[in-house]
């Protein structure tokens, strides 16, 4: 079996972060699997926001929080930080305009998890980004970030050192996964 496909299959989402940062080659590395997503006709509609800075990485999560709250939904782990202590937010935006938008922005967070994993670190996909950048906070902050076009958050990939005891045993495959026509 090849690394990449034993990466693939190995991955897990980490919902429990060591506290300690990521060195920023590697945040790099993670960042550029993530620009070498294939996306529809090419267009390349995603974006990629690298938040490693502590104040930033924190409103996100107090955004993502608010969220929660407004809906009346509950952290999954009843944690308060919905990015479970990860240092490192790789918000994955897609641009509107563009109509496989969403999936484009899929296949870059997709990427970025596998790297993470095949370079030691824990992930995982938090969801809301949509939702955190429609608010009147979110739209302001990616103008006062300079991004002014038309985006749509696709997702929040997490990055971290996982803790000891963060990492879940496999969940088995549904049997009927595959329909098979040969």
């Amino acid at each position: 079996m090849s690394n990449t496909i034993k990466d693939i299959i190995t991955r897990r989402s980490v919902k429990k972060y060591l506290d300690r940062p990521v060195d920023m080659e590697i945040v790099e590395q993670i960042v550029e699997a993530g620009i070498y997503a294939p996306s529809g006709m090419n267009m390349q509609s995603p974006i990629i926001l690298a938040v490693t800075n502590k104040e930033m990485r924190d409103r996100l999560s107090r955004m993502n929080l608010d969220v929660l709250i407004k809906n009346n939904m509950k952290a999954s782990s009843g944690h308060a930080d919905p990015f479970y202590g990860a240092p490192v937010v790789l918000v994955v935006l897609a641009k509107k305009s563009v109509g496989t938008h969403v999936y484009d922005g899929s296949l870059v967070m997709e990427n970025m998890m596998i790297a993470a994993h095949s370079l030691g670190l824990g992930s995982c996909w938090i969801h809301r980004a949509k939702e955190v950048f429609e608010t009147e906070e979110g739209k302001k902050l990616l103008l006062d970030l300079g991004i002014s076009d038309e985006y749509e958050g696709i997702g929040n990939c997490i990055v971290g050192y996982p803790a000891d005891d963060a990492l879940k045993p496999q969940s088995p495959r549904k049997e009927d996964y595959v329909v098979w026509v040969k």
